[in-house]
């Protein structure tokens, strides 16, 4: 357990990046599906609270990936950046693997 905990305890600086990424992803597989519900709803009454709760999406999306932006933990313009970032977290993560 005391070998884990030090693992975990390395990794203090990717916390933020991880959890960051982890509320993007899901971010926007709500805007997804809320979408895809809100074609698929013959209610007027389901349809706006779908287009309510599909704006709440969309704008928590949006201030989740400038705190990733500000952060550097995000480059959805630059590519070769947004590469390296991600080579990073992939080592960090087989480091926890090991």
């Amino acid at each position: 357990m005391t070998n884990m905990l030090q693992k975990v305890a390395g990794l203090s600086g990717m916390t933020d990046q991880v959890i960051a990424t982890d509320f993007l992803i899901t971010a926007k597989s709500a805007v997804r599906n809320l979408t895809f519900a809100l074609t698929e709803t013959a209610s007027p009454e389901v349809r706006d609270t779908l287009r309510t709760q599909l704006n709440y999406a969309i704008e928590a999306h949006e201030k989740i990936s400038q705190y990733m932006i500000d952060k550097g933990y995000y480059h959805p313009s630059d590519l070769e950046e947004q590469l390296e970032v991600d080579r990073k977290a992939s080592k960090a993560a087989l480091k926890i693997a090991d």
